[in-house]
């Protein structure tokens, strides 16, 4: 019997500023992708392979979320084409980048300002309507999976394309407001209140608190939408081993928090770094069972994890200051080098069976 078709999913972690290490990874897949058309047919695409066209679902929080929608937006002139490729991606954090992180809430600082989130969200909130305009979440090119979560409904979301498309403006968002929602981090922007179409309100901040690496996430929405199957007029589920899935973190975070100075810690102090501890340790819990999971199934090389190393930048989210900012572009280009050959491996792998 002839092997199936895998169903290929691509998640993309939170990080903040660290998204351009992941905007050079996808760059450099999506270069590779055509270079590897060019060489097999002789002569390049009539348009650009773009990574929309070779995967089946797409998931990403916060910075990953903004990706995502980036990467999946419909060309205003050509709606069934990607407005921006991979490659664009990476000038949206070196253009905007100090842009989103730089605007104090009203100048507050020290004492005053612990009672407030560190940045105005209006610069970000013009960068996405800039960006994204009235594009809806139901007009994006493939399912997707963008997370979020309701601190009044206390429950997380998940925005999903595919729903919007089917279940109708109820499930219906505008693009810039999903991409503002799951990019709400606590302690650096206010949280966004936004509706749906249809009137579903929401008051959100970044899934990243729960799903930082959205990979679990996205593996329970692929066995939902592409099945159940039916195999002798009988229904069976999508089992793991029908999925690739590329995963891309944000940087191999290890900042230390020392145990001495832990010990004397109250509220206060534990805010940020409680923070942080949850967004590497839920990353790390995900990749963790998927491994196994891949392995018991024997099937590992259908999930790819990659974690860029930062080289000299800092891990802060919101640091974009210019040192730091030529720092993680060069980390990114380094990346992309090193993971060349894990690269090679998912361009071979996407380019299976791909009609154009």
């Amino acid at each position: 019997m002839a092997k199936k078709r895998l169903y290929r999913v691509l998640c993309l972690d939170g990080g903040g500023i660290r998204g351009l290490l992941s905007a050079h990874l996808l760059a450099a897949l999506e270069q590779k992708i055509n270079e590897k058309w060019r060489i097999q047919h002789g002569s390049p695409p009539e348009q650009p392979l773009r990574l929309a066209q070779f995967f089946d679902l797409m998931a990403g929080t916060s910075t990953g979320g903004i990706l995502v929608c980036a990467l999946l937006c419909p060309d205003e002139q050509a709606p069934h084409k990607p407005r921006y490729s991979a490659k664009e991606t990476i000038s949206l954090y070196r253009d905007y980048g100090q842009q989103i992180f730089s605007k104090t809430i009203s100048g507050r600082t020290g004492i005053t300002a612990v009672r407030w989130a560190r940045y105005d969200s209006s610069p970000l909130e013009r960068i996405l309507y800039e960006q994204f305009g009235d594009t809806r979440l139901s007009q994006l090119l493939r399912p997707c999976l963008i997370t979020s979560y309701d601190i009044e409904k206390r429950r997380a979301v998940f925005f999903t394309s595919h729903d919007a498309k089917e279940k109708g403006e109820m499930y219906d968002y505008f693009l810039r407001d999903v991409a503002r929602s799951t990019s709400a981090a606590p302690t650096y922007f206010p949280p966004h209140h936004l509706s749906s179409l249809g009137g579903l309100e929401n008051a959100a901040i970044d899934g990243g608190l729960f799903a930082n690496n959205p990979t679990m996430c996205a593996v329970v929405e692929a066995l939902k939408i592409f099945g159940p199957k039916t195999e002798g007029g009988r229904p069976r589920l999508l089992e793991m081993d029908e999925l690739f899935i590329l995963s891309i973190g944000t940087g191999n975070i290890k900042k230390p928090y020392f145990y001495q100075r832990a010990q004397s810690w109250g509220l206060l102090s534990w805010v940020v770094p409680i923070i942080d501890i949850m967004m590497t340790g839920v990353a790390e819990t995900v990749d963790y069972q998927l491994r196994k999971i891949f392995s018991a199934i024997q099937r590992p090389e259908q999930y790819v994890r990659i974690m860029p190393q930062l080289g000299t930048a800092s891990d802060d989210m919101d640091d974009v200051s210019p040192r730091n900012l030529q720092a993680l572009n060069q980390a990114g280009i380094q990346n992309a080098y090193d993971a060349d050959a894990t690269l090679e491996r998912v361009a071979d792998m996407l380019l299976k069976d791909f009609e154009g």
